[in-house]
Order: structure tokens, then C-alpha cells, then sequence
């Protein structure tokens, strides 16, 4: 998994807008897409409550196995059409 950005779950970890950059249709698309695997990674999370993917999920190892493992499905799942959500959102903001 070279090249894997682990912040690109989050839209919010280290965005500081430039002037003119918000209408960087690069950026825009980026950021959408971070927003998608944002919301696809509460999806899983939420798919599997109560009980874990790797077993009981009482094991704090099986734990932080089960949230890499969803962050990474949700980054992947979003650079690849995710739910569309990103390609809306992207259309939207660069109007």
C-alpha cells in the first residue's frame, strides 16, 4: 500500500486554502473525494457495530486493524466512483 496518504480520510487534516484555490477544480476534486471517504469510512464503522470483523472485537489490536483497514477500503472505494458523491460535490462547487 505505497503511497497511501493516511490524512486523506479526513478533508480537514492539513487544508489551508491559498487565495485563489478555491477554485481549482484539482483541489476541488480532491476534496470531495476526501469528504466521500470520510463519510464511506462511517459507513463501515457503522456496518459492523456491536461486533468486530476480525472476531469479538473485544481485542484492542483487532480493533485498530478493523479502523486501518476501513479507512484504506473508503480512500480506495472513493478514488474509484465511491458512491458518486464526489463527482456531485465537485460539479456543485466549481459552479
Amino acid at each position: 500500500m505505497a503511497g497511501v496518504n493516511l490524512s486523506a480520510v479526513s478533508p480537514l487534516v492539513g487544508f489551508a486554502p491559498k487565495a485563489g484555490s478555491h477554485d481549482n477544480p484539482v483541489k476541488i476534486r480532491d476534496a470531495a473525494q476526501q469528504f466521500e471517504a470520510l463519510l464511506i469510512t462511517q459507513v463501515l464503522q457503522a456496518a459492523h457495530e456491536g461486533g468486530g470483523w476480525l472476531g469479538t472485537g473485544a481485542d484492542s489490536s483487532a480493533s485498530c486493524a478493523s479502523d486501518f483497514a476501513e479507512q484504506q477500503l473508503a480512500v480506495a472505494m472513493a478514488r474509484h466512483g465511491g458512491f458518486g458523491l464526489a463527482d456531485l460535490i465537485s460539479k456543485g462547487l466549481q459552479k
